[in-house]
Order: C-alpha cells, then sequence, then structure tokens
C-alpha cells in the first residue's frame, strides 16, 4: 500500500539526497588562501573555476533519487520493493567509498574539511534501512495471513 510507513522513509530519504546533491560536501586549502569547495558535482577552486574531477559522487547519489521512486511505486511488489532499498543502501554506502577515494587523491588532502552535509546520505542510508525493514514485516505478515486461509 502506498500511503504505508515506509513510503514516509523512501520520501525522507529522497530529499536528503537531493539536499546532499546541492549542498558542499566539503573544502580544503590547497595554498596559502587558496579555498576550494567540494560538491557533489565539481570543485570550486580559489578563482572560481570548476573541477569535475568528483563527478562520481553525483552521479551515484543521482541514481538513488529514481530507484527510490520506483520502490515507492512497486509497493504491490514488496520483494522489488525491498531489493531497491538494498540496492540503494550498497548504491550509498558505494558513496562513502568514493568520497574517501577521492578526498584521499587529492592534494590538499591533508587540510580537508567535510561539512555536516556529508552525514546526510548516512541518514538516507539509516532510512532505507528502516523502510526495507517495515518493507519484509508487511511481507511477513501477509503470507502469514495466506498461511491461516
Amino acid at each position: 500500500m502506498i500511503q504505508r510507513k515506509q513510503t514516509i522513509f523512501l520520501l525522507l530519504a529522497i530529499v536528503f539526497t537531493i539536499a546532499c546533491l546541492c549542498l558542499p560536501v566539503g573544502s580544503f586549502s590547497s595554498g596559502i588562501g587558496e579555498n576550494n569547495t567540494i560538491y557533489n558535482l565539481w570543485i570550486v577552486t580559489a578563482n572560481g573555476s570548476h573541477d569535475y574531477s568528483v563527478w562520481a559522487l553525483f552521479a551515484i547519489l543521482l541514481v538513488t533519487c529514481p530507484i527510490s521512486i520506483a520502490a515507492i511505486f512497486s509497493y504491490h511488489n514488496r520483494i522489488v520493493q525491498s531489493r531497491f532499498c538494498l540496492f540503494n543502501m550498497l548504491l550509498i554506502l558505494g558513496w562513502y567509498i568514493v568520497l574517501a577515494v577521492f578526498t584521499l587523491g587529492m592534494e590538499g588532502a591533508e587540510n580537508l574539511k567535510l561539512s555536516f552535509y556529508t552525514a546526510f546520505p548516512a541518514v538516507a542510508l539509516i532510512l532505507y534501512f528502516m523502510a526495507r525493514k517495515a518493507i519484509l514485516a508487511d511481507e511477513a505478515l501477509v503470507r502469514s495471513a495466506d498461511r491461516i486461509r
């Protein structure tokens, strides 16, 4: 059913994911007074130019949004819905791995300051976990009701 609590969890996860897509992930200084800001799609350098070397962060989070919407509207097939949630959880874990690889590999990584918004995918991960747990509980309830008939 579309009005279940897992729908709210999935919608909140989409909101946190979109917010993380739009907000800065961190900043680092590569020299004296040169402050660079990392977004999911690009790095804004001190002179205002954009470096698109971190585009994979954007791509990973962007893929999770349509999968979440597909999970919301596949309420009639709870097994597929739970697999969508599991896939999104794996994508978010992959996002953190890619973020670690990019930040450790860039110049000035010792001066890296991650922003508060870096925790938004972790909140979305928790929401996907809660949604998956509720979906599987609904599936168990339906199966037990079918056994009684």
